[in-house]
């Protein structure tokens, strides 16, 4: 958690994130809509149905709108220190959504139903609380007189890293999608991540910085899901 502390615009390994996030979708777009479907049924035996492409093209359009997400915040948010091992380890963590997701959407040509509504409706919520909750952040603490202090404000009243859940919530919207029960091991193994490690060493970070601020607002605010975690 020491590179929260670091400043650093890190333009190398922004680029090198962006190149591989680019090859991820160009590589899901081969699997969704060209031959790569065919190659992955005869070679990993798993069924690309034919057909109805409507799920694939929203999975595909969920793709585009965390990729421009994961730009903006880059360019326009991100002020910490990126080392290298995250320039690899960003990639590989979103090819399990851009690459794996995918995988699991190819079996399925059934025409979209309320679930699938009910998943959009899920995924728009995570980008809200996670995207807009960075930005309304960001634009807190550009102000002067709020240097040195802690953001308590906005989606963070209602979670201390509102941000995780939300990105838990636009994750379950790609599994609810595929309609494939394995595709719901990568919403699980996100949420044990974020909830039993990067949360609660964040949080010991936090506490260090801002002290008796923090314990209090962490007396009164759940740590990752509001109003139960």
């Amino acid at each position: 958690m020491d590179l929260y502390g670091q400043t650093s615009k890190s333009i190398p390994q922004k680029i090198v994130i962006q190149f591989f996030e680019i090859i991820l979708l160009w590589l899901s777009y081969w699997i969704l809509f060209q031959s790569g479907g065919a190659w992955v049924e005869n070679h990993l035996s798993i069924h690309n149905s034919v057909g109805n492409f409507d799920r694939r093209i929203i999975i595909f359009a969920f793709h585009l709108i965390i990729f421009i997400r994961l730009t903006y915040t880059m360019i326009f948010i991100l002020k910490r220190k990126i080392p290298w091992e995250e320039s690899v380890s960003v990639p590989f963590a979103f090819s399990l959504y851009f690459v794996g997701f995918p995988l699991f959407v190819l079996p399925n040509s059934q025409p979209i139903d309320g679930l699938d509504y009910f998943a959009i409706a899920i995924f728009v919520l995570g980008c809200v609380l996670n995207s807009g909750g960075e930005i309304l952040r960001h634009q807190w603490k550009k102000k002067p007189e709020n240097k040195g202090k802690i953001y308590t404000q906005g989606f963070f009243k209602y979670s201390r890293h509102i941000n995780y859940f939300g990105d838990i919530l636009w994750v379950t919207a790609y599994a609810l999608m595929t309609k494939n029960l394995w595709s719901a091991t990568i919403p699980i193994l996100l949420f044990a991540f974020f909830a039993f490690y990067n949360a609660p060493k964040l949080d010991e970070y936090l506490k260090e910085k801002y002290g008796k601020d923090y314990e209090e607002y962490a007396k009164k605010t759940k740590m990752l899901i509001p109003f139960l975690y």
